[in-house]
């Protein structure tokens, strides 16, 4: 194929990729970004921001880094809203973004902090995240009733013995509602290396969960071993 073909391809595909990415509203809010509105940022800003916290909690385990992880998150979407083209859906473009500020964050650091969630009784992971872990881990439902204090805390020791690879992609599964090809492009894997990872999150929380839907032992919080 010549370079003027290849060229010309491209440049089909960028435009067929963009008629189709333009039905999603939160990319339509950012190409208002990209010509200037200030009023569509801080949309979008109050759209993803509580959802952007609690992935980066999860992920860096300090609320007060992750709040300012996803302040340096919505910086780097401003920064690039000149360049940027809707090749993706906006959340996954924007949970690129974010995995990318976790990893550099975290390698930064030589040890990983306690996790601690906020204090809330919904929000970004609805109002029975632990109901969503045990559906994730083995689609069984508890057969006991929790209070919400509780289930926040079995999430939080449950997620930490993921790694941290899992933990992402059990997030966005999950709690993001992200498809496999969304997660792939994400964390740039493919669909089925995504599915491949998350079987082995699910076996791992389904080895952490047991003891505690059957016996009432908490997860300890100590990350898993496992091979990728």
């Amino acid at each position: 194929m010549s370079p003027l073909l290849r060229t010309q391809t491209a440049l089909v595909v960028s435009e067929s990729s963009a008629r189709r990415y333009a039905l999603d509203p939160d990319v339509r809010l950012m190409l208002e970004v990209r010509a200037g509105s200030a009023a569509a940022f801080e949309a979008l800003v109050l759209r993803y921001q509580a959802r952007l916290i609690t992935v980066l909690t999860h992920l860096v385990g300090n609320p007060d880094w992750a709040e300012d992880l996803a302040q340096e998150v919505f910086l780097r979407v401003y920064r690039a809203r000149e360049s940027y083209q809707p090749g993706a859906k906006f959340a996954t473009w924007l949970f690129t973004i974010t995995n990318h500020v976790a990893s550099n964050a975290l390698r930064s650091r030589s040890r990983r902090p306690e996790v601690n969630l906020p204090a809330r009784d919904s929000g970004p992971l609805g109002a029975k995240p632990f109901d969503l872990l045990v559906a994730a881990s083995s689609g069984q439902m508890p057969a006991r009733q929790l209070d919400k204090a509780e289930a926040r805390e079995v999430v939080r020791l449950a997620l930490e013995t993921l790694n941290e690879r899992q933990r992402l992609a059990v997030l966005l599964n999950k709690f993001e509602g992200m498809s496999y090809a969304d997660i792939a492009e994400t964390m740039q894997l493919t669909p089925p290396a995504v599915k491949s990872l998350l079987s082995r999150a699910r076996v791992n929380l389904r080895q952490v969960l047991q003891p505690y839907l059957e016996y009432g032992d908490r997860p300890r919080g100590e990350e898993i071993k496992d091979e990728e």
